[in-house]
């Protein structure tokens, strides 16, 4: 006798009714996976001709503040070639983002409300844009003027030689914080949105979230000044930005609301 034939008829069937839908959805869990990784993998292989050129590009900021008699190193036997290569999968993920984003989306869909899917897709683009300009950011702004700051503090007789896998990772780094900074207007967003929090009360605590975000650019940024207070600054004009969206948001939802129930009344 199986499991099933050991329940009663209706325990049976309502067991199976449970299973089915969520083996369908790690079904549909699995093949919007499988269409993130073959998305990253065409933009790997279209990508991995140009490796070095892309370093060479990605290296720009700092060679063009080196001395003269200085150039880059690579410590490790095989740095010239994985260097090249992981800064390409890196890039393919990168570049990847609004594909996964989607297909994040399209798997929650489903069981969102009209009106949540609706806010959902401007939220998931407004993201990825905002990653993408914090990343430009640090890339045009903020890496020329630490580089420049960095390199002219070098004592003399210290030849400055950085070495490629340790120059690429300090890289990731920058691009990654300032690409999570640079979402803080759809967090804050969201945290109103949620009833998280009132616009009025995150207003009170501006001097706390300014610390902070001085705070998170000490940690998130080499121990300098510049980069970290580009970073913090920032940070606190997209709070602001944020905040006031959020405002406009709740005065349209409040707003709408009035004229419905207006219309109930004298309906």
């Amino acid at each position: 006798m199986t499991q099933h034939d050991s329940l009663p008829p209706g325990d049976s069937e309502d067991k199976v009714t449970r299973e089915q839908p969520f083996l369908s959805h790690l079904v549909e869990l699995r093949d919007r996976l499988l269409r993130i990784v073959l998305v990253v993998g065409l933009l790997f292989l279209a990508l991995i001709p140009f490796a070095n050129d892309l370093y060479t590009l990605l290296a720009a900021p700092l060679l063009a503040h080196l001395p003269e008699s200085s150039s880059m190193i690579a410590t490790e036997v095989a740095s010239p070639f994985l260097t090249p290569f992981k800064l390409t999968l890196v890039l393919a993920m990168f570049l990847a983002i609004p594909v996964i984003l989607y297909q994040a989306w399209a798997f929650m869909a489903p069981g969102l409300y009209r009106h949540e899917r609706r806010l959902m897709l401007p939220l998931l683009v407004s993201s990825t844009l905002l990653f993408y300009i914090g990343m430009a950011f640090a890339y045009y702004a903020v890496m020329p003027l630490v580089f420049g700051f960095l390199t002219s503090t070098a004592p003399e007789g210290v030849a400055v030689m950085t070495d490629i896998s340790k120059y690429l990772d300090f890289v990731l780094k920058m691009f990654f914080a300032f690409g999570v900074a640079f979402e803080v207007p759809v967090a804050t967003f969201l945290l109103v949105l949620t009833g998280a929090v009132t616009p009025e009360k995150l207003a009170a605590m501006r001097p706390y979230i300014i610390v902070g975000a001085f705070v998170i650019g000490m940690l998130l940024t080499p121990p300098d000044i510049i980069s970290q207070t580009l970073l913090a600054i920032p940070m606190w004009l997209l709070f602001e930005a944020g905040l006031f969206i959020s405002r406009v948001m709740l005065q349209r939802r409040k707003a709408a609301e009035e004229a419905a129930n207006n219309r109930d009344i004298s309906g």
